[in-house]
């Protein structure tokens, strides 16, 4: 069974450094494009990074230049690097990946980043 698990959230304050991982238990193969988004209680979710398959990146404004987003296939594993923190990054991060034949998109339960001093 397809599974995305996050992990690495926490508690940071403003301009500190956190780095998300998201485990497909062995699944990488599957998938194509892949993502990171985050919500808060009052708003939608928001695209916040993605990779394709090939390795190409996109990134939300917000995040662009602080954020990386990085795939490694022989740990089955998705990153997202987060540098100098604010705290309008406070959020609840997914991780997504969509099924390479079927379209598909599984997402994960969500970590949550907190950001305050």
């Amino acid at each position: 069974q397809v599974q995305l698990v996050e992990s690495g959230g926490g508690s940071v304050q403003p301009g500190g450094s956190l780095r998300l991982s998201c485990d497909t238990s062995g699944s990488m193969s599957i998938f194509g494009a892949m993502g990171w988004y985050r919500q808060t209680p009052r708003a939608q979710r928001e695209l916040v990074a993605t990779i394709s398959r090939a390795g190409s990146t996109m990134y939300g404004g917000a995040v662009k230049g602080r954020f990386t987003i990085s795939r490694d296939s022989s740990k089955g594993a998705l990153y997202l690097q987060m540098n100098s923190l604010q705290p309008d990054d406070t959020a609840v991060y997914y991780c997504n990946a969509e099924h390479l034949w079927t379209t598909r998109v599984y997402w994960g339960q969500g970590t949550q980043v907190t950001v305050d001093s």
